[in-house]
């Protein structure tokens, strides 16, 4: 008898001990996916192996971040959609693509809105970036960060691009973002919404006469074989959120989400940097491979400016938030004046 009654307590003892025991096993990880429309050189995905670096380390390998570069996982759209139905926990995208999601995305695509990097960053990284960052909260979304894309240029086969006369008749390829339609419109061209993974081949095709888009993208797609002329209109600055689902993001440990936000603060400032030292060096491989590039005088700039932004900002006024409107169009002022107090 108490022989049964030893082994029935050496049974209930091992059952207890090893669900203790797993307990407090090693935690398994959770993988983060997040899709990418470009290369992996390319500078916003050169930033996130810095996220993933730091987000791994970070948790003793509790999180583990995958990249899919190239369109792996869908178009920035489609990306998109699956991080707000949570089939996916991250994405990059343009601003153009987003504005599909939350309106007040639009404010970017307010043409030649900043006049360099610097009064941008200044933007994004204050008040105007914090109240803009919020209104993705209000549509499901957690912005951890701004990659970098850069400023938006003008390629095509018909001529150089120096005034917004030089525009008209031309067929151009955009993003499927209403405002850039509204911008390319005012100027006379023939705004084409087209996506990015078909993009070469209908430039290939003669489908449009050219399109729109930051120096590396211009070079890693390789255009300059199908395009002859790239003009530096730098018509938007074009950032590319990295968006988390909000409600995944919230049930990770506070200390988790903290190290996920130091980290893509990380990673945006790398991917920025890294984008502005290679600007010059791309146009001159631009130039190598037989683009005729040239540069856009600050008064032409000024001309386009006064010919296109009324329109879009009339547009923009319509659909986005008026409260918001006014803190980013106040930040972009306290950003000038910053810069240019003591001159």
């Amino acid at each position: 008898m108490k022989l049964k009654k030893t082994i029935r307590f050496a049974f209930v003892l091992a059952v207890v001990s090893s669900f203790f025991l797993v307990g407090v096993g090693p935690v398994q990880a959770k993988d983060i996916r997040i899709s990418s429309c470009n290369a992996m050189t390319h500078p916003q995905n050169i930033g996130l192996l810095t996220f993933k670096n730091i987000v791994e380390k970070g948790t003793n390998g509790q999180l583990k971040v995958k990249i899919f570069p190239n369109s792996q996982l869908g178009g920035e759209r489609e990306s998109v959609e699956q991080v707000a139905n949570k089939t996916l926990e991250m994405a990059t995208a343009s601003a153009g693509p987003l504005t599909t999601f939350n309106d007040d995305m639009m404010v970017m695509d307010i043409p030649f809105l900043f006049k360099n990097y610097e009064i941008a960053w200044m933007v994004l990284d204050g008040p105007g970036g914090e109240a803009l960052k919020k209104t993705f909260e209000k549509k499901g979304f957690k912005v951890l960060g701004f990659m970098e894309n850069g400023f938006r240029h003008v390629t095509n086969n018909i001529r150089p691009v120096f005034t917004p006369e030089d525009l008209k008749g031309i067929k151009i390829r955009t993003m499927e973002a209403p405002m850039h339609m509204v911008n390319f419109r005012a100027l006379g061209a023939n705004p084409t919404p087209v996506p990015w993974p078909e993009l070469y081949m209908v430039l290939q095709q003669k489908v449009v006469d050219g399109q729109e888009n930051p120096l590396m993208n211009i070079w890693e797609v390789k255009f300059y074989e199908v395009q002859k002329y790239c003009s530096m209109t730098g018509h938007i600055y074009d950032p590319m959120p990295l968006v988390a689902n909000l409600k995944w993001f919230n049930k990770l440990t506070d200390e988790q989400k903290s190290i996920l936000e130091l980290a893509g603060i990380q990673a945006q400032n790398i991917s920025r940097f890294v984008n502005l030292a290679r600007e010059q060096k791309l146009v001159d491989m631009l130039k190598g491979k037989g683009m005729k590039v040239n540069a856009v005088s600050d008064a032409e700039k000024e001309r386009f400016m006064k010919i296109s932004q009324p329109k879009v900002l009339e547009e923009v006024k319509s659909k986005v938030d008026g409260k918001f409107l006014t803190v980013w169009l106040e930040s972009i002022k306290a950003a000038e004046d910053s810069v240019n107090s003591g001159l």
